[in-house]
């Protein structure tokens, strides 16, 4: 799946699920989207010595409550109601992961952390990309459409954060792993009308 690498692409047909009931999937979206948002808040606050990080970081929380907004608005807009906070079973399983591979130091807890929100980025993206090409909805067609560019430059701004920081670790070796667990745990979403469901 070109730049971002994943092993296996979401099939097409869950876009058929989804568009049953587009009020879940836009209340999971907008959730996503909150929780994207804080996760950079806390790399920000466990990282602060890297004004870089700090700065790309901020910007790309800010961009990520826009987009929550922008997903409120269209629920909003098409008399719909915002749920309640759903859990996220595949983020949950990488979260799991990350939190078993790293060695303990402040580099490995930064790169997992780092390597963790791209991965969520990657398939994140990938999704939109489907959903962009399959739904018959015309203006979601078009709003995930864009959304997915700047996912895309989410997933690069972490890769990139990775290896500029990850001193003494192999990175692109840790990604191929990252890619392998991912892949191992994606056969079983793609039946649920939520962004990783």
């Amino acid at each position: 799946m070109g730049v971002l690498r994943l092993q296996l692409p979401t099939d097409p047909r869950w876009v058929n699920i989804v568009e049953k009931n587009i009020e879940e999937i836009l209340t999971d979206h907008a959730w996503c989207e909150q929780k994207a948002a804080t996760n950079a808040i806390t790399i920000i606050t466990n990282n602060s010595e890297h004004q870089d990080l700090v700065q790309d970081l901020l910007a790309l929380a800010k961009e990520e409550i826009d987009h929550f907004e922008q997903v409120h608005n269209i629920i909003i807009k098409r008399g719909l109601k915002l749920g309640r906070e759903r859990k996220d079973d595949y983020v949950n399983e990488l979260y799991q992961y990350m939190k078993k591979s790293g060695d303990g130091s402040r580099v490995s807890g930064l790169v997992e952390r780092l390597l963790f929100s791209a991965m969520i980025e990657a398939r994140s993206c990938e999704r939109f990309k489907v959903l962009s090409e399959n739904i018959q909805d015309e203006e979601l067609a078009v709003f995930y459409r864009e959304l997915m560019e700047s996912e895309a430059g989410h997933y690069t701004t972490f890769i990139t954060y990775a290896r500029k920081y990850g001193t003494g670790i192999d990175v692109e070796k840790r990604w191929r792993e990252w890619l392998a667990f991912e892949e191992s745990i994606i056969t079983n979403y793609g039946k649920g009308e939520t962004i990783h469901g």
